[in-house]
Order: C-alpha cells, then sequence, then structure tokens
C-alpha cells in the first residue's frame, strides 16, 4: 500500500442500522422544476474530469437486480456542475499520491429507483443475493433502510465511488454462476479493481458501515482517506455506506428528477 495522508476522524462508530439514517431524503418534491427535464447545470462529469474511471453498475448486469436497471441506457455519470467541480478537487488529491476515482453512480432516475423497490417487493427473485445481501433476508430490505422509495441520487448532487491506482487495473467480466459474497475478504470476492475497502460496492451489510471497527488495516485506512477526502471538498458521507457521498449544498434539494441518462 502507497502511503496515505493522514486523515483524521471521529472516533464514534455506527453500527446501528436505522431506516431514517438509510434515508434522510424523503422530503416532498420541489414542483417548481419539472422532475422529467434535464437541468442545464447537471452535466456528465466527463466534462469536468475527462480521465475519470467509470464503473456504472446500473447500467449493467452487475448489480444486486442482476440486470440493467430501468433508466439507465448509457454508462454515464450525470451530476450537477457544483458536484462535478467539488469531485475534481478530491481527484487532484488522489492523484498526488498515485491513485484516482472511480465512479459507480451518480444521478439516478426516480423510474430506477421504483425499479428499486418493485424487486424488493419481489420476494422470490434472489438471483443476486450470494454476492449482494448474504447474510440479509430480502423481506427486511426495507425495515432494515436499504432499500427507500426516494434517493438522494435522484436530485443530482450525490455520487458512489472508490478509490483505484493509477493507472487503474483491468478487471474480469462479471459471471452471474461465480458469485463470491461481497463479506469476503479482497482477493475472494469480485475482483474489482478498487483498492481494498474491506467490502464491495453495494454490499448489504454492517460491514459496510464507514466506521465499522471491525474494518481494519489497509481497508479503514483506504475509507477514512476517501471520506475525509470527500468531507475536505464539501461532501458528507452516508455512515452506513462508505463508497455513497452527497454535497452539502445541493443545488436541488427537494427534487427527485427523473429523466433518463442517456
Amino acid at each position: 500500500m502507497r502511503n496515505l495522508s493522514p486523515i483524521l476522524v471521529t472516533a464514534s462508530s455506527v453500527l446501528l442500522l436505522s431506516s431514517q439514517a438509510f434515508n434522510p431524503l424523503v422530503a416532498a418534491p420541489d414542483t417548481s422544476l419539472p422532475s422529467d427535464r434535464r437541468p442545464d447545470n447537471i452535466i456528465e462529469l466527463t466534462q469536468i474530469i475527462p480521465e475519470i474511471v467509470l464503473d456504472i453498475r446500473y447500467a449493467t448486469a452487475h448489480n444486486f437486480i442482476g440486470r440493467p436497471i430501468p433508466g439507465y441506457l448509457a454508462p454515464k455519470c450525470l451530476l450537477t456542475q457544483e458536484a462535478a467541480t467539488a469531485l475534481a478537487q478530491v481527484q487532484r488529491r488522489l492523484l498526488e499520491q498515485g491513485y484516482q476515482l472511480k465512479i459507480y453512480d451518480c444521478y439516478r432516475p426516480q423510474h430506477a429507483v421504483d425499479a428499486f423497490v418493485a424487486w424488493a417487493e419481489d420476494l422470490d427473485d434472489q438471483r443476486m443475493k450470494t454476492e449482494f445481501y448474504p447474510n440479509v433476508d430480502k423481506q427486511h430490505l426495507f425495515r432494515d433502510g436499504y432499500i427507500a422509495s426516494k434517493s438522494s441520487h435522484s436530485r443530482g448532487s450525490t455520487v458512489d465511488l472508490t478509490i483505484v491506482p493509477k493507472p487503474a487495473a483491468s478487471q474480469p467480466p462479471f459471471d452471474v454462476g461465480a458469485q463470491v459474497s461481497c463479506e469476503a475478504a479482497v482477493g475472494e470476492r469480485f475482483a474489482d479493481n478498487s483498492v481494498d475497502m474491506g467490502t464491495g460496492f453495494d454490499c448489504f451489510s454492517l460491514l459496510s458501515h464507514t466506521l465499522n471497527p471491525e474494518i481494519t488495516g489497509e481497508a479503514r485506512d483506504y475509507r477514512h482517506l476517501l471520506k475525509g477526502l470527500m468531507e475536505e471538498a464539501g461532501f458528507e458521507n452516508l455512515a452506513e455506506e462508505w463508497w455513497h457521498f452527497t454535497l452539502r449544498d445541493e443545488p436541488y434539494l427537494e427534487t427527485y428528477f427523473d429523466f433518463p441518462i442517456r
């Protein structure tokens, strides 16, 4: 592991699952903007960071549903200009240390969120359980806050991301028949080209909590590095997901957009 700049974090650890903690985003939509029209200041991240590494999982079958998600018509990252500019600051800091960002998800149409809800209600569909929710009963996904009817992603200033070396290594294609638990050790779970963050992306698990004390060593250091740099740039981490960050001063606080990603 390369030397990491020291990032101080609080000692408080967040270990209780809470539907409120997972879903602080249920304000009524702002009707002053048409939710099905893309505003001018929601842009492709590549306009700000041309070299950004994209792994837009919901445009593929490698996600907790197991098929491309409605609304993801192209594997692009769309974000507000404000969020994209703030991410560029994080990218610059990481490049100084021999790393870079990789993006899993950005803006998410509301009808994609609706597809998540419909999937969670279909208890017979368990095809991706082995990798994404190996120790969670699907009937409890709503209760435990893993699935909700609204997402901050639909407001355009939330991003799911990780750290990868520069240059990023290649990663194998996803094979649904060779799933391994997202909680498994690095080297055993899917060979994502990310540094070790302690779990895979979108892992429905207590181990995904950013400050879970069971995550130690390099994985803990990398989580703290990402969290520290993102907070310096104006983002706030969702305590239950090490990969999930929302711009504090997001411009569309109460608007949940529903235009497709093209």
